[in-house]
Order: structure tokens, then C-alpha cells, then sequence
């Protein structure tokens, strides 16, 4: 039986110099345990670490060369035809008069931050534009304007977010097949495209948002790489100065911030709870990063001003929205310095302290209706029109011809003034009519009224009222001082307050702010200063004042403000607006410009632009379902695959949400191009999605997959790209590519360019 039975072969033995797995190491005593290594990595040291990449991008040379291939494919679709159409489109009407203004130095106000405008100007700048061309209309042919180069900045930038959406998933651990389908689906995308052709700025803020996001996932990676090394720093800093360049191109950059500071406070979060983790050491990261992604994008933002402020140093169209001491810093707005005191016979100019500062105005033309007697107005420039001479009421109306004769007097509070208009000779006047504008029974008419040598009668008086004055000069409380006093005039007859707000008249009175007297009046739109008095009963070596020239910290702040509020008195409907629930669905665009069978029509990508609104949605029911499983006890969140897609998708996701949900609080008037931020993420999440789906498939089912997926995308672009580059179409084809019965083109429902020339400017 024995001899049935095999002999065990001895072991070999141990050779000297075993082989090693390069991918698992064999331990040994030299290396430090999991818990060393982690508390080690968390300081920044990491025994035994291979080399890195920075920022963790790993692209091999094949791939930068098809990325360079694709990018070449990037730059060929989106400057094929650049300069055509060669007259004005869209919001070209807008971006392209800035630029006028900062080459001839006029100050004008944009709800938007300068940075992208700066772009565009330099480019126009560097090839000879004069600022000459007024950017009038939509549809104006253009006349020595180098507008090609100044499309050129919006295309480049347009062009250089294609490898950034590759480098970016490459950073996220996706596979090259999944980084070359987000690079095709942004390279194919029918509406990034169109808006990267023209002169606006949703193409340099979709860039740095983009920019923003890679140099953010690299400082991740770094960060769980050697944590203060001198790449750790790069990244962070590169990221800060992104975060200040995306808010410098359109606020909707806040957005950008908010995305990477949610990921800060969650990486912070982790730290504080990291025992490992000495409070000295978390209070370094939490330094850096509030120096890198709070200070660096601050100081960048302020610096795109001060240039702002630097070029725009003449007065312009935007000085009417601005404090008068801000306009007192622009060249051709200084004022002389003026009497200080104010007094009966002084010829004063009186303005408006709440709606940017115009001057109680009147001119020699009469209100079609109502009174039918001379204009009272609100304007917001110098002019001899805004001279008023106060006079005394106090008398039985025979006021002397020769005021100087009379001692002089003071306007103190309850004091009873006429104001008689300087070039007119008419006293400022209210009765019981009602105003062209606001006819409500609790307004009454102001209007200018008598006749040289003519008294007035008791409709022409006023009770002076101060509210307030000035804390450094206490004479401004007991009586009128230029500058220093804001007063109320109550109308001696009907109490009712000399009143302003922003309505303006019609046509007849050149548009100008509505006066009015207001029984109900609102005290901040019925308080009024005088900006500057004389008169020749004082010496010549009376107290003068002049206005306080505001540094520009006081300038910054005070433009920022107007930004807000003009952004956001942007309500009117308009006839290509859309409201957030319907652009995931891209159930309309925008028309840009019509001419002769042509016609440029914002649209997007459908395929592209529903695949991504698809993967939205499946992320949110797939981590819905995640959270389910997880409360029955399902360990799905202890599979390194789960959490790494989680990590991955929900990054995208919180991009996504943050750039799209907060558009659901605004009233202003919004767009489809307001969309494009968080399509950036959208078709991001997509690819990730795809990353995911495909992850158990051999590389040549996937990149099959991946082939016909950027097919569907490139024959959608081809249908499409007639409406992106305004090539010729007949109207079967207009008709018969209407797959919706919202994507109202407009030549081929009978929409007229005299329509689209109504289009405003739009924010965000």
C-alpha cells in the first residue's frame, strides 16, 4: 500500500533575490504599517512614494498627440467662417460698444465685471481699432472695426475648453475613451459653439470655469499626494487665481466659488475629524486654503477694477449712475469749489439724493397734456437748464426786482422759497393736475410756470425741510450748506413733497426722469442737496466745499452696488427669454441675426444636451437608491467602485446644482446661454456616467460604444450647424429641423430682424 502512495517533493528552495510585484509590493519591516503611512501622508511625507504626476493627470504621449488631433478638430469648427456674418449680432451691440468706450477712456456702467470686456478691447486695441464704430444696431455692417480678432478672443477660449474637459476627467481617473468623449461632445456642442463665435462672454467665463475646475480635481489629487509641497501650492494658487478670473468675467463665476468652496468645507470637514490630524496642522490647511481660494481670487477680482477704473478716467454715458463724488473723479466732471453757505438770491443747482444723483431740471418745452405748461425733469448731466434762484415767499408776493438790495438770509428750516428757473424765468410750480406718467390721485403734477416780471401766485411756494446734515459740519443741521444738508420742499398749498423716481417720460420729454409732487411720498426718493450755489452778497473769501474724492476702495464698493441693482431691475419679459425648468430640456434658443435666408439661432447639441440632462437625472436615482440600500444594512459604500463614482459623479452633480438651481430665485430677465455653465458640468457627469456603465466592458466594446455616441453627436451638429455658422437654408430644411415646435427659428416662422433689434441686454 505504501508503494501506491507519492513521495512529497521537498520545497524548492528560496532563491536569494525573490522577484518583487511591482503593483503589490512584498512588505518589509522597513515599511510602515497602514496607520504610519496614513499619519505620515496626512503630514505631507510619504516613505517609499513613487513618483507622480502633478495634479495626478496621467496622459501618455499617444494621448497628447489625439489630443492635440481633437484640438486641431476644435479649431477648425469654430473658426470656420469666422468672419461672417461681417456685421453686428446679437449682444455684439453691447460688448462691442464697451470696448468703444474703454479705447476713447468714457466711463460707462455694465452689470458685468470687466475682465472678458478687457479681453476683447486689447484685441481690438492691438489691431488698430479707433473706438469710432458705434455697435448701434444688430444686423450693422461693419466699418474698420478688426471685429474678426475681437471674435478671436471669445473662439480661442472656446476652443482651449476642449482639452480642458479631457485633462479633467483624465484627473478624475477616467479612462482616455471616456476623456476623448467629453472632449468630442464639447468640440460637436451646436450652442458652446455658436456663443464662442461672436463678441460676448460666455466664452471666456464657460473657460474659466473650466480652468477653474481642473486646477481644483489636480490640487485634490496632489493634496492626497504630499500635502505643502511645492506642487500642493501651485495648484492651489493657480485654482485661486481661476476662482478670480471666472467671477471677473460674469458673476455667475459666484457659482464656480461656491462649487469648490462646498468641496473645501467638506475637505476641511474630513481633516477635523481625522484624530491622526493635530489642530496645528488643520489650521494650516485651513490658512491655505483661505489664503488661496478667499484672499488670491479677491485681490484678482479688485485688480480687474482698478484697470477698470484706470482706463475709464472720462466722463461717459455711466456717469449718470454713479454718486456725484464718484463722477467728481472723472475727467470732465470736476466741479469748482462753491459757496458753502446758501442763501436767499443764490443761484443754486439742486439734486436728487436716491436715484443716481439728477438735477432738478426744467427746458422750454411744455407737457402735451395735463397743465400744458413748461417740462419739469429730472437730468442727469451739467447743463445751464439746472440753475434755479431761491427766492424769498415769505413776503406779500411783491418780491423786489433788485434781491441784492435785501440783507443777507439764510435758508433755514420752515423757511417759505420760490425756485425760479434761471434760463426760463419760471417758478417751480404744483397744482392739482396729474402727472403725464403716474397718474394717481396722490401725485400731482410739477411744472414750470409764469411769465417775466410775473410774482407767481401761492402754487409757486415751498417750505423748506431739512432731514439731515452733515456730522463734521454742524451748521448743515440749522441751515441749508451745498453738499452737506439734504432737505425735503413741501408744497405750501397741498403738502405734497417735491418728489423723483426712476420713471421716465416719453419721447416728448427726451425720456428724462419723471418730477413729481407726492402726498405719500417715499422719504428717500424726496430728499434733494444742493450741488453748488453762488451768490454775489458773499465775499469772495466765504467758506467753500467740494466733494471728497473717494479712493478706490469707496469707488470699488459703490460699483458693485449699481452692478447689483441694475442687474437686477433687468425684469422685462423679452421675446426670446426662457425660464430655468426648460433649458435642461433645451426647449428653445435664442435668435442672434437674420438676413437673406441666414440666420444664426442659438441652439444646443440635442444629443449632447439630453444625454447629459438623462445623466443628471440617473445620478440623482441611482445615489437615491444608494442611501435606500444603505439604511437596510447593503455595505454598497464600503466597494472602493461605488465610492470612487460617488466621489466622482457627485462632484459633477454638486457643479451642475450649484450653477443651475440658484437661477430658479432670480426675476431678471435670463436665457438660454445661462445654461452653458452647468452644461459644462452636465456633460462632464455624463461621461462619468458612461465611465461607470462601461467599467466591466473590454476596452473595444467601450470605444465602439463611445464611436457611436460621438457619431449621433457629430450628424446632430452637421443638421444643425447651418443655424451656428448663418450658412444659407431653404425653408424646407428650417422646417423639416424643427424637432420641437418650440425652436421657433425665426425667418422660417416670420419672425422679422425689426424684432430681434429689440434684444437687451442680458446677465449672468
Amino acid at each position: 500500500m505504501s508503494a501506491n502512495v507519492r513521495a512529497r517533493r521537498p520545497p524548492s528552495p528560496i532563491p536569494s533575490q525573490p522577484p518583487r510585484s511591482q503593483r503589490f509590493p512584498t512588505l518589509t519591516h522597513s515599511r510602515s504599517d497602514a496607520d504610519e503611512r496614513r499619519t505620515l501622508a496626512s503630514k505631507g511625507y510619504i516613505p517609499g512614494r513613487k513618483p507622480h504626476p502633478s495634479g495626478g493627470v496621467y496622459v501618455t504621449s499617444a494621448e497628447w498627440k489625439l489630443l492635440i488631433l481633437i484640438t486641431l478638430i476644435a479649431v477648425g469648427i469654430r473658426l470656420f467662417r469666422l468672419s461672417q456674418p461681417n456685421s453686428v449680432v446679437f449682444d455684439e451691440v453691447h460688448f462691442g460698444k464697451f470696448a468703444s468706450k474703454y479705447i476713447k477712456s468714457q466711463y460707462f456702467v455694465d452689470v458685468h465685471p470687466p475682465l472678458a470686456k478687457l479681453l476683447i478691447t486689447l484685441a481690438g486695441f492691438v489691431f488698430g481699432y479707433d473706438g469710432n464704430f458705434d455697435f448701434k444696431d444688430i444686423g450693422k455692417v461693419y466699418e474698420r472695426v478688426p471685429y474678426i480678432a475681437m471674435r478671436l478672443v471669445p473662439a480661442i477660449l472656446g476652443v482651449a475648453t476642449v482639452p480642458l474637459s479631457y485633462l479633467t476627467l483624465r484627473a478624475l481617473d477616467c479612462r482616455a475613451t471616456t476623456s476623448v468623449l467629453a472632449a468630442l461632445f464639447i468640440t460637436f456642442e451646436n450652442g458652446l459653439i455658436t456663443q464662442s463665435r461672436h463678441i460676448l462672454l460666455d466664452s471666456p467665463l464657460i473657460f474659466f470655469t473650466a480652468l477653474t475646475v481642473f486646477f481644483w480635481v489636480g490640487f485634490c489629487n496632489e493634496d492626497k499626494q504630499q500635502p505643502f509641497s511645492d506642487h500642493w501650492w501651485l495648484w492651489l494658487t493657480l485654482t485661486g487665481l481661476s476662482l478670480g478670473a471666472v467671477v471677473s468675467c460674469k458673476w455667475v463665476g459666484l457659482f464656480t466659488i461656491a462649487t469648490v468652496g462646498f468641496s473645501t468645507v467638506y475637505q476641511l470637514w474630513l481633516l477635523l475629524g481625522d484624530m491622526r490630524v493635530s489642530a496645528r496642522l488643520f489650521f494650516r490647511h485651513f490658512m491655505a486654503r483661505a489664503l488661496c481660494l478667499i484672499l488670491v481670487p479677491a485681490l484678482f477680482y479688485m485688480f480687474m477694477f482698478w484697470i477698470h477704473f484706470a482706463i475709464l478716467s472720462g466722463s461717459g454715458d455711466g456717469d449718470g449712475f454713479m454718486s456725484s463724488e464718484f463722477q467728481h473723479t472723472l475727467r470732465g466732471r470736476g466741479m469748482a469749489d462753491t459757496y458753502a453757505d446758501v442763501a436767499i438770491g443764490s443761484v443754486v443747482t439742486i439734486r436728487h439724493v436716491n436715484t443716481q444723483g439728477g438735477y432738478l431740471h426744467s427746458h422750454p418745452h411744455n407737457y402735451p397734456t395735463g397743465s400744458q405748461q413748461q417740462q419739469v425733469t429730472l437730468y442727469p448731466h451739467r447743463d445751464s437748464n439746472n440753475d434755479w434762484r431761491i427766492l424769498n415767499a415769505t413776503t406779500d408776493g411783491s418780491e423786489p426786482q433788485d434781491w441784492a438790495t435785501l440783507p443777507l438770509t439764510y435758508v433755514a428750516p420752515g423757511m417759505r422759497i420760490k425756485l425760479r428757473h434761471a434760463a426760463t424765468d419760471k417758478a417751480l410750480h404744483s397744482h392739482d393736475f396729474r402727472p403725464p406718467v403716474s397718474d394717481v390721485d396722490f401725485q400731482n403734477e410739477v411744472s414750470a410756470y409764469g411769465v417775466p416780471g410775473y410774482s407767481g401766485d401761492m402754487n409757486d411756494d415751498w417750505i423748506f425741510e431739512i432731514y439731515e446734515g452733515s456730522k463734521k459740519d454742524p451748521q448743515s443741521k440749522r441751515r441749508l450748506r451745498t453738499l452737506r444738508t439734504h432737505f425735503r420742499l413741501r408744497h405750501a398749498l397741498t403738502g405734497c413733497y417735491l418728489f423723483s423716481h426712476k420713471v421716465k417720460l416719453p419721447d416728448w420729454a427726451y425720456e428724462q426722469q419723471e418730477v413729481t409732487c407726492n402726498k405719500n411720498a417715499v422719504l428717500a426718493n424726496s430728499l434733494w442737496y444742493v450741488e453748488t450755489a453762488d451768490n454775489v452778497l458773499l465775499p469772495p473769501d466765504a467758506a467753500k466745499v467740494n466733494y471728497r474724492r473717494p479712493g478706490f476702495l469707496s469707488k470699488f464698493l459703490e460699483l458693485q452696488q449699481v452692478m447689483w441693482t441694475t442687474n437686477a431691475g433687468l425684469t422685462d419679459r423679452h421675446t426670446f427669454d426662457s425660464r430655468p425648468d426648460a433649458w435642461p430640456r433645451l426647449r428653445r434658443g435664442i435668435n442672434f441675426w437674420v438676413k437673406d435666408h441666414k440666420q444664426i439661432y442659438l441652439l444646443g447639441n440635442p444629443m449632447v444636451w439630453w444625454l447629459s440632462t438623462a445623466a443628471v437625472f440617473s445620478y440623482i436615482v441611482v445615489r437615491g437608491l444608494l442611501i435606500l440600500r444603505a439604511k437596510r444594512g447593503c455595505k454598497d459604500f464600503e466597494n472602493t467602485k461605488v465610492v470612487k463614482y460617488d466621489t466622482l459623479c457627485g462632484f459633477l452633480f454638486l457643479g451642475w446644482s450649484l450653477h443651475y438651481f440658484p437661477f430658479f430665485l432670480m426675476s431678471r430677465q435670463l436665457f438660454l446661454h445661462h445654461y452653458f455653465p452647468a452644461l459644462y458640468f452636465a456633460i462632464l457627469l455624463s461621461c462619468g456616467v458612461f465611465d461607470l456603465v462601461t467599467s466591466t466592458l473590454r476596452p473595444r466594446i467601450r470605444l465602439q460604444i463611445a464611436a457611436v455616441l460621438v457619431i449621433i453627436a457629430i450628424w446632430n451638429f452637421i443638421y444643425l450647424s447651418p443655424l451656428a455658422y448663418g450658412l444659407p437654408w431653404t425653408k424646407a430644411k428650417c422646417q423639416n429641423a424643427r424637432w420641437l415646435k418650440t425652436w421657433d427659428f425665426s425667418w422660417c416662422v416670420h419672425y422679422s430682424l425689426a424684432i430681434i433689434s429689440k434684444i437687451t441686454y442680458s446677465f449672468l
